[in-house]
């Protein structure tokens, strides 16, 4: 065999040798062919030999082979450059190469020190219990984010019982560092997905991060918040979130939410089809937020009873809790739903901002059902129902077709709320119930 025969060769065995497990090996057996008509092709009389091939002892590096590689088969010259996909398992071993199935890592921080931009890390199926957090600080691109995700489909679990402050001690300070499970810090472009995160010193928390996306995940019983975003973060996205069981032991519930993005500023951040339920602290807490959030299809219930025996338990028990402390954010809230949390569905906590409320339900509470008093707020089409009072809305507040509005008895034919609650569909989605949607009327929330 010619130097270039075996320099082809072994352009062709180390592609496969990175993308055997992916979509590429499909375009790499493509070139397999194109190579092969190629050798046909020298070995016909009227073929010329390049000079290369009559080089006695031709110098051979990866990046000669990965030019060669690009030239014969008419793809990219920088193919070395391509994403890759990266596996994590808990057999793995961190001295594999982890660029296949039959070679993964061991440990996820491993797996995020080696990713660069376009790549994908798959964890397989299976329980992770580091000792420290895992520590995600670099930065994808907006045309090539970085995805950490389970792998087609497998239960993944992330259990940060093992590292530092789970819990922390009554009264004490948690490190920002050790903020998380998996804490994410100047790290933009992201996508994770499809994880179940537990037991660390809040779930997933990330600072000063933007253009992330936060997808299928489950966060619960954590020892801060299950999910925060928190700093200068702009046009994040959560999407179809279930956080649960939350506490914070050292607060002795003063700030364990479902989901927080609070204490910071950035346009874009949306929610979207999130649960939120049986959180020491809130469902959702925007407290010190100034930039406008829009959540939508949301749901939060259960939350701020005291379900671990804390002493001097300190909960504020909303739903929705829409900023706080004076701070101005003009957050939006379309079709969510608040119910049977301990004290209120939706407070906008001292937000001066104008905040937007509109087809939203709150039932079943102690308190009010919306609860706007220090904003010249919007709300529209709501529905309340079985709290007291209902409304308790500022006079600066414009409101229109709400059910308090329009008067009479609401009467509500479905409030077993065992569909909303139950399993998600296969795409992820809440399920399909008409669970407080009222007799007759379009006003408030619906999962129809």
């Amino acid at each position: 065999m010619s130097p270039a025969s075996r320099l082809y060769l072994s352009a062709i065995v180390y592609v496969v040798s990175i993308y055997s497990d992916g979509p590429i090996y499909q375009e790499v057996a493509a070139l397999r062919s194109a190579a092969k008509a190629v050798h046909e092709r020298k070995s016909s009389p009227s073929y010329k030999a390049s000079p290369l091939q009559h080089s006695a002892t031709p110098k051979v590096e990866l990046k000669d082979i990965m030019g060669i590689v690009g030239s014969v088969y008419d793809a990219p010259a920088n193919i070395e450059k391509r994403a890759i996909f990266i596996y994590v398992s808990p057999s793995g071993s961190d001295s594999n190469s982890g660029t296949s199935t039959s070679a993964p890592l061991l440990t996820i921080q491993a797996a995020v020190n080696k990713a660069v931009a376009g790549d994908t890390i798959f964890l397989r199926a299976g329980t992770y219990a580091p000792t420290k957090n895992i520590q995600i600080t670099k930065s994808g691109t907006a045309a090539s984010p970085i995805t950490l995700k389970n792998y087609n489909g497998e239960k993944v679990v992330i259990d940060g019982e093992n590292m530092p402050y789970t819990p922390a001690a009554l009264g004490a300070s948690l490190p920002n560092a050790d903020r998380g499970a998996i804490h994410i810090e100047g790290a933009n472009y992201w996508i994770i997905e499809g994880l179940e995160i537990i037991h660390g010193a809040y779930g997933l928390y990330a600072r000063d991060s933007s253009n992330n996306i936060y997808r299928n995940l489950i966060t619960r019983d954590n020892y801060e918040s299950g999910l925060q975003i928190q700093g200068t973060a702009s046009y994040n996205q959560v999407i179809n979130l279930d956080s649960y069981g939350n506490r914070d032991p050292r607060k002795n519930g003063e700030s364990a939410d479902g989901l927080a993005i609070k204490e910071g500023s950035g346009v874009g951040n949306v929610v979207r089809g999130a649960r939120l339920w049986n959180n020491a602290d809130d469902g959702f807490d925007a407290w010190e937020f100034a930039s406008p959030i829009y959540v939508e299809n949301s749901v939060a219930w259960g939350n701020g009873f005291n379900r671990w025996g804390f002493t001097d338990f300190v909960g504020d028990g909303n739903g929705w809790k829409a900023g706080g402390n004076g701070v101005a954010g003009n957050h939006i809230f379309n079709n969510t739903m608040a119910f049977s949390n301990a004290v209120t569905g939706f407070v906008d906590n001292k937000n001066p901002g104008k905040i937007t409320f509109i087809d939203c339900t709150a039932w079943n509470h102690t308190s009010a059902g919306f609860k706007v008093t220090s904003s010249p707020s919007v709300l529209k089409a709501n529905l309340a129902v079985k709290n007291n009072p209902n409304s308790n809305l500022g006079s600066a507040v414009s409101q229109s077709g709400n059910s308090w509005n329009i008067g009479g008895t609401w009467t509500l034919p479905n409030t077993n709320p065992s569909v909303i609650t139950g399993p998600r569909t296969s795409a992820g989605l809440i399920p399909s119930t008409n669970f407080l949607v009222p007799s007759g009327s379009t006003v408030g929330a619906s999962f129809v």
